[in-house]
C-alpha cells in the first residue's frame, strides 16, 4: 500500500525532479521511445441515461453528438482492419450504456471481441457497469482489457456525476480483475478538481489490487451543451505532472495520453512522453471529439524519433523484457 502522503510528496516535488524520476522509472520497465497506437471506436452512440457533466453522449444534454444503435459486426471488423493497417495494436470499443445489457446486444459485443482477437489485435471495451458473470463471458471471448475510469477523486466525484456512485465503479473494476481481464482505469483532468483531487485519484489507482495494466490520462475536451462546455483547458504541465506521478506509482502500467491531444502542441505532447506516457489513441475521432489523424501522428513520431510498438526493433524488445 502506498500512502496518500507519499503520493502527494511525489506529485508536488519540483517539476524537473519529478520528470527525471519518472523517466528513470519508465526506462526500467519500458523501451524509452516506443509508443503503442490504439484506436477507439464508438460502437453505440448517445442516449445514455447517465448525467456525467463532461459527456456529450448523455441524453440529458443538447449536444451535436449523433445518436445511433449498436453498429453491425461487419462495420466494426472493417474499422478494426483499418486501425491495424494504420499501426494500431489495440482496438477499443465504447458503447454509451449505463451498464452492460444482457441479450442480443451483449452477444453482438462478444462477437466483436472475438473478431478483433482473430485479427491478432488487443481487444478492449468500455460498456459501463458490468456484473461478474458478464465479465466472465467477456474473458471467455478473449477480451484483453476492460476500460472503466474512476474519472476523479472519491471526494470530488459527486460534483460531476449523480447517477452512479464511486463504489459502483470500484465494484465493476473488481469484477473485471476477478475474471482475469486486464483493468484499464484512469481519470480526467480539467473538471474543476483541485490538485488534491488529482493526488487522491492517483492514490486510489495505485492501491488497486492488482494495479491497472493501463492508465489513461484524459484532458477534458469541453463540448457545447454539456455543463462543462465552458471549462478552461488544462495545462500541459498539469497533465505531465499527473502522468509522471502515475508512471512512478505504477511503473509497469501503460500510461495512455488520451483525450485532449487535438488541443495540444507537439511540444506539449513531447512533455507528456517525457513524463512517461507510452500510448496514444490515433484516428480522426476519439469517441465523439476531434483527435489528430494518422498523418499528424506519423509526423509527430518522426519529429520526436518515437517508434510505434509494432515496428519496434527486436533488440529494444529484448532490452525491455530483460529490464522487466
Amino acid at each position: 500500500m502506498v500512502s496518500l502522503a507519499r503520493v502527494e510528496q511525489i506529485y508536488r516535488q519540483p517539476f524537473t525532479a519529478l520528470l527525471f524520476e519518472a523517466q528513470t522509472v519508465h526506462r526500467q520497465s519500458h523501451p524509452p521511445d516506443a509508443v503503442q497506437l490504439c484506436t477507439l471506436a464508438n460502437i453505440k452512440s448517445g442516449r445514455c441515461p447517465e448525467d456525467c457533466k463532461y459527456c456529450p453522449q448523455s441524453a440529458r444534454y443538447d449536444t451535436p453528438v449523433e445518436d445511433y444503435a449498436l453498429l453491425p459486426l461487419e462495420t466494426i471488423i472493417e474499422q478494426a482492419k483499418v486501425a491495424k493497417a494504420n499501426g494500431s495494436t489495440r482496438f477499443c470499443m465504447g458503447a454509451a450504456w449505463r451498464q452492460v445489457p444482457d441479450g442480443p446486444d451483449f452477444d453482438r459485443v462478444l462477437a466483436m471481441v472475438r473478431a478483433v482477437v482473430d485479427l491478432e489485435m488487443e481487444a478492449c471495451v468500455t460498456l459501463g457497469m458490468l456484473r461478474a458473470d458478464q465479465a466472465k463471458r467477456l474473458a471467455e471471448a478473449g477480451l484483453t482489457a476492460y476500460n472503466h475510469n474512476l474519472d476523479t477523486s472519491a471526494t470530488f466525484y459527486p460534483e460531476i456525476i449523480s447517477t452512479r456512485t464511486y463504489r459502483d465503479r470500484l465494484d465493476t473494476i473488481a469484477a473485471v480483475s476477478a475474471a482475469g481481464i486486464q483493468v484499464c482505469c484512469g481519470g480526467i483532468l480539467g473538471l474543476g478538481e483541485s490538485e488534491l483531487d488529482r493526488i487522491e485519484l492517483l492514490h486510489t489507482l495505485a492501491n488497486l489490487d492488482p494495479q491497472p495494466e493501463s492508465v489513461p490520462v484524459n484532458a477534458l475536451v469541453p463540448v457545447e451543451g454539456t455543463p462543462f462546455g465552458d471549462r478552461p483547458l488544462v495545462s500541459a504541465i498539469d497533465l505531465a505532472r499527473t502522468i509522471a506521478t502515475a508512471r512512478i506509482l505504477m511503473p509497469r502500467a501503460v500510461v495512455r495520453l488520451s483525450a485532449g491531444r487535438n488541443q495540444m502542441s507537439a511540444s506539449d505532447q513531447a512533455l507528456c512522453f517525457l513524463a512517461g506516457a507510452n500510448s496514444i489513441f490515433t484516428g480522426e475521432k476519439l469517441l465523439t471529439t476531434e483527435n489528430p489523424g494518422s498523418d499528424a501522428d506519423a509526423a509527430l513520431f518522426q519529429q520526436l524519433g518515437l517508434t510505434p510498438w509494432e515496428r519496434l526493433p527486436q533488440r529494444s524488445l529484448a532490452a525491455a523484457e530483460a529490464s522487466g
